[in-house]
């Protein structure tokens, strides 16, 4: 019976052989259709799809050859443009620091000159009220001078018993009061 079996398998192999076919299984009419379809599916890309594949890739590699030049000329217009700022702000705070010095100064200024005018007015007032107090006083004086003459020739008629009130009496006792004014 192994003897049967085994020229059965025998029998059974070749014909399992012819028809089988697998992955692994080499065809050589299969291979020449293959290798033609691939050249000539290669010839197809090579004279149409790569010409415009290399275009493509050329134009995207010029868009960013030129994307990055406008990054890098933006980058340098930003970095002119904040240079440009901050010598704007520091202007600006030199131009304030200059305002507030110098309104400083005109406030120092009209301070002084409120000042020296006040007391410029404290002295005019002074002098004013000194000189109506001169005034005064001579009024005073030249009243007491009137009242002491007639005073005077008052005691002196009483004195002599005869009335003196020519200008000649008055004249008289002036004098001898302006002498007395002169003494020490």
């Amino acid at each position: 019976m192994l003897d049967l079996t085994l020229a059965a398998i025998q029998d059974h192999a070749p014909a399992a052989q012819e028809h089988a076919s697998g992955p692994l299984t080499v065809e050589g009419g299969l291979m020449f259709w293959t290798i033609v379809v691939f050249l000539l599916l290669l010839a197809i890309l090579k004279r149409f799809a790569w010409p415009a594949i290399l275009g493509a890739v050329e134009a995207r590699e010029q868009a960013l050859e030129r994307q990055l030049a406008e990054a890098a000329r933006d980058r340098e217009q930003a970095a002119a443009l904040l240079a440009e700022h901050q010598k704007l702000i520091a202007e600006a705070k030199s131009q304030a620091h200059a305002i507030i010095v110098e309104a400083k100064s005109v406030a120092e200024k009209d301070r002084a000159l409120a000042i020296e005018k006040t007391r410029q007015e404290q002295e005019e007032r002074l002098a004013r009220a000194r000189r109506e107090i001169g005034a005064e006083r001579d009024r005073a004086v030249a009243e007491l001078r009137r009242e002491a003459v007639d005073l005077s020739l008052a005691a002196a008629s009483k004195l002599i018993e005869k009335r003196l009130d020519g200008d000649t009496d008055r004249k008289i006792v002036l004098d001898y009061l302006a002498t007395l004014d002169r003494r020490p």
